[in-house]
């Protein structure tokens, strides 16, 4: 395999970009039972909600035909609406949930939640409809006819599923990776406005809406709680923060061919609870398409004066960046992500970070309390040139008595692999225990493209490592 271990600078010239000391404070460590807790609160979610149904007549109803196809019908609905609360909730940026799971796991949840509401949805517009029918001489088209025209809420209910069906569509893998992140942004926005339409629906007509004060109390505080998440950690906290202590960019910093830092300054930096590796949703008042959130880790770890993140071109958000002027104003939610030191297990650890995905690596290395030969940095990159933070990172770790070994080369081809093609003789795991021997007895954290991060991932798992042990955050939307 062939390692690369970046030189000594000579008499390197400080960056506009490279930040300040790092302040060290005591690490905030993630209680555990947060996400069992919150685990057993969705659970208990969907078990009212078929205790409900159970209570009102569910069971009873399925003695007949129709009777079976419409109390079906409901429960499914029921969950569907349960589901579709639940992926909202979870994507509401709750400080408590997400450093209990982390936004990428919340983000998997979300869209498997997501696409079973939606499946359920289905299955409830289907099975009421038949279950109608089979109780009326109009047939199954004249049955949905009546029931979008003629009961209450139900053409808000159709729009509100119209729009739900866009936001499904868009969210499949394929159709995704046609389009560019803007566009799914907003369209994906459309999800609010499928859940709040469906709302009138099923007050006005849904019997386990309306059966008992119990039932009315829990669906109406279902909806509160998720109204107020949303309004209150997705647009209360960040703008009150933000009018609280205004953030400007400082500086912009050309990083090499298509990578730049850019410096943001200000009152809030100081009170922003924020630790070395975890990212923010990012917003630059420069112009159109600023009301668009951009998720960008730190690249330094903080310092209390300042924050610096770096970001390759690769959209239109990212672009933008390198014509970012100094000044401009700042808006951010966060922070977040688990790939921080409070979910740290172990004295030793490696850091792994590939391509862009070097830019937390670097913030931890900086960030993590350690003693000489603590932590190990590799840095996975195609070619030479595209070693950002190189210089850098030798340096913190010779300052720190850390390990920094560089992997070069381009991709091994015809296997998903971490390795360059040059170590293709060698297995993902052989090659990681060569380089780090002792990488059993160590925590891992991973940053990179998601095929490269599961590469290492399963190479880490095969060299031993617990699979608890290993930490990696993914940005895929």
């Amino acid at each position: 395999m062939t390692t690369i271990d970046v030189p000594a600078p000579m008499a390197p010239a400080p960056s506009p970009a490279a930040p300040a000391a790092y302040r060290s404070r005591a690490v905030r460590t993630v209680p555990r039972w947060w996400r069992d807790a919150s685990a057993a609160a969705f659970c208990l979610v969907l078990l009212w909600v078929t205790a409900l149904w159970v209570a009102h007549g569910g069971i009873q109803d399925l003695g007949s035909v129709a009777g079976a196809l419409t109390s079906t019908g409901r429960l499914t609905g029921l969950i569907a609406s349960a589901l579709l609360l639940v992926q909202v909730f979870l994507m509401a940026r709750v400080p408590w949930f997400e450093q209990a799971w982390g936004q990428d796991e919340l983000a998997r949840t979300h869209r498997l939640v997501g696409f079973t509401s939606f499946n359920l949805l289905w299955a409830h517009i289907v099975l009421i409809t038949l279950g109608y029918a089979a109780g009326t001489p109009t047939g199954i088209w004249g049955t949905l006819v009546d029931l979008v025209l003629h009961y209450p809420g139900m053409l808000l209910a159709t729009a509100g599923a119209i729009a739900l069906c866009m936001v499904v569509v868009t969210s499949v893998r394929r159709a995704r990776r046609r389009l560019r992140y803007e566009s799914w942004h907003l369209i994906h926005l459309y999800g609010y406005l499928g859940a709040g339409l469906a709302l009138p629906h099923q007050l006005w007509t849904g019997r386990e809406f309306l059966a008992s004060t119990a039932s009315t109390v829990f669906w109406w505080t279902l909806y509160a709680v998720c109204a107020a998440a949303v309004l209150g950690y997705r647009i209360g906290v960040p703008a009150w923060r933000s009018l609280r202590a205004p953030l400007r960019v400082d500086s912009v910093v050309d990083e090499g061919p298509g990578v730049t830092s850019v410096v943001v300054t200000g009152r809030g930096v100081e009170k922003l609870d924020v630790e070395p590796g975890q990212f923010l949703q990012w917003r630059f008042l420069d112009g159109p398409g600023w009301s668009r959130a951009h998720p960008y880790s730190l690249s330094a770890a903080p310092d209390g004066r300042s924050l610096r993140i770096t970001a390759a071109e690769v959209g239109d958000g990212t672009a933008r960046l390198a014509t970012m002027a100094p000044g401009t104003r700042v808006l951010i939610e966060g922070p977040y992500g688990r790939l921080h030191p409070g979910v740290r297990t172990r004295r030793k650890v490696l850091l792994m970070g590939a391509g862009i995905g070097i830019t937390p690596i670097r913030a931890l290395l900086e960030g993590l309390e350690q003693d000489p030969g603590d932590v190990v940095v590799v840095h996975r990159a195609h070619s030479r040139d595209q070693f950002v933070f190189a210089a850098e990172l030798f340096e913190l770790a010779r300052e720190k008595g850390a390990r920094y070994v560089t992997v070069e080369g381009a991709r091994v081809p015809g296997r998903d692999s971490w390795l360059p093609a040059s170590a293709a003789h060698l297995s993902d795991a052989q090659a990681l225990s060569q380089l780090v021997p002792d990488v059993a007895e160590r925590d891992i954290f991973l940053c990179g493209a998601p095929k490269w991060m599961d590469a290492a991932r399963n190479a880490a798992l095969d060299c031993g490592v617990p699979s608890d042990h290993i930490h990696l955050e993914l940005f895929e939307y």
